[in-house]
């Protein structure tokens, strides 16, 4: 089970830990967003510190219609206690958890700043 908070933003956030290229542990809090079908994003300045593996080029459709084309990586990040290789997109915005990362998980938020934000798995 996962339990973080949503901030002050009204966001749901929860707290990753990220293996870098060096096999240290780097922890990132991220926000869970249900309109994104893929695994986590990254910015690119941190996907840099992680020194972490291109894998290839992905192409998504944003909420305003328009196409936008990033380079994927490849992480391991510790989920719920195990381990997982995922793939990373590279964006310029705050990280993202998607659905991907969440299959298998029932997603419960509190809507109120410092509410619970709780991920169990199914």
């Amino acid at each position: 089970m996962i339990i973080e908070s949503v901030n002050a933003d009204y966001e749901p956030i929860i707290l990753l830990r990220i293996c870098g290229a060096d096999a240290k542990v780097h922890q990132q809090t991220a926000i869970v967003d249900t309109g994104f079908n893929g695994w986590l994003s990254l910015p690119p300045d941190f996907i840099a510190a992680l020194k972490l593996s291109w894998k290839r080029r992905g192409r998504a459709i944003l909420g305003d219609g328009s196409e936008c084309v990033f380079d994927v990586y490849e992480a391991i990040v510790v989920w719920d206690e195990q381990l997982l290789t995922i793939p990373i997109d590279e964006a310029e915005s705050d990280p993202l958890v998607g659905m991907s990362l969440m299959e298998g998980y029932r997603l419960t938020v509190e809507a109120i700043e410092g509410g619970l934000v709780k991920l169990e798995k199914l």
